[in-house]
């Protein structure tokens, strides 16, 4: 073959009118707006009419569910002791030193009461709606963490009734609601129709606002996100200081949505792209190489 060939020489760019072949694409950058830097692309935004059913639907399995585990007030009583002497033990501080804090004046109490009633449900929804209509992807996502940990905590509800610490002669705590108001439970809760007074543990007040913390944080990129979680952390405060809850309530409901997050992929996170093929490049060949 002639000596002159000095190497295999690539495709020749297409001229003048003339279309070129595409060639490989670029590697991918990871980010869902692409390499060409444009806006990431919006979750659709799933039917409301089924949202709202699928929503009251859990809600009211939920508060009807819980109904189920009232009639068992002697193990109720029984496992509080077990609760509040594994506390002990493990040297946790006593609900009461936070009550003490509350005990200071009489609007605090009510103020803490007003809270324990009233912000519970209304922050949660609020929370959802403001995902729906703004991040429907972390809508999906916070829905199906907040299913998750409410058919958990619905199940340790029926496996463990558990008579909140107001309840314990040995606590020693005041019933802030009862003596002070407002209260969302009847006076006796052996007979109360509305709630199960007997469903302390796990702490849905605390689950669910450390979620809402969670999920905010996750759906936002201000640079002050992580004030969300004084949310949760005045929770704990008021179902601890008004002595509806032990600690142990709210590590359980802690250690639930742990769970209910690792089961549930977050959204923006994608499987690893498969490696892209480079096109074979073949260096230029010395004179004479071929013959």
């Amino acid at each position: 073959m002639a000596a002159g060939i000095r190497g295999i020489r690539g495709p020749r760019p297409a001229g003048p009118g003339a279309t070129s072949t595409p060639g490989p694409a670029g590697p991918d950058t990871g980010e869902e707006g692409g390499a060409n830097g444009g806006a990431p692309e919006a979750a659709p935004r799933p039917p409301l009419l089924r949202e709202l059913l699928l929503v009251t639907a859990l809600f009211l399995v939920y508060k009807f569910g819980r109904l189920f585990a009232n009639g068992h007030e002697a193990r109720a009583f029984r496992n509080a002791d077990r609760v509040w002497d594994a506390e002990r033990a493990l040297r946790l501080p006593g609900e009461g030193t936070v009550q003490q804090l509350l005990m200071h004046g009489e609007p605090l109490v009510r103020a803490a009461n007003t809270y324990y009633a009233t912000v519970h449900f209304p922050a949660t929804v609020a929370f959802l709606v403001w995902l729906y209509l703004r991040r429907p992807a972390h809508y999906l996502w916070s829905r199906r963490v907040l299913a998750l940990l409410t058919a958990a905590a619905l199940a340790l509800h029926l496996l463990m009734p558990l008579a909140p610490p107001r309840m314990l002669a040995a606590a020693g705590l005041v019933d802030t609601a009862r003596v002070y108001g407002p209260s969302v439970y009847g006076a006796v809760p052996e007979t109360d129709s509305m709630a199960n007074q007997f469903a302390a543990m796990p702490s849905l007040h605390f689950g669910w606002a450390l979620m809402v913390a969670i999920g905010l944080i996750a759906a936002t990129r201000s640079r002050w996100r992580a004030l969300w979680l004084l949310h949760p952390l005045l929770t704990l405060f008021v179902v601890v200081g008004t002595a509806n809850h032990y600690w142990f309530d709210a590590l359980a409901a802690a250690a639930l949505l742990g769970l209910a997050l690792l089961a549930v992929r977050a959204p923006g996170h994608r499987a690893t792209p498969p490696p892209v093929r480079r096109p074979f490049e073949t260096a230029s060949l010395p004179v004479g190489a071929l013959r």
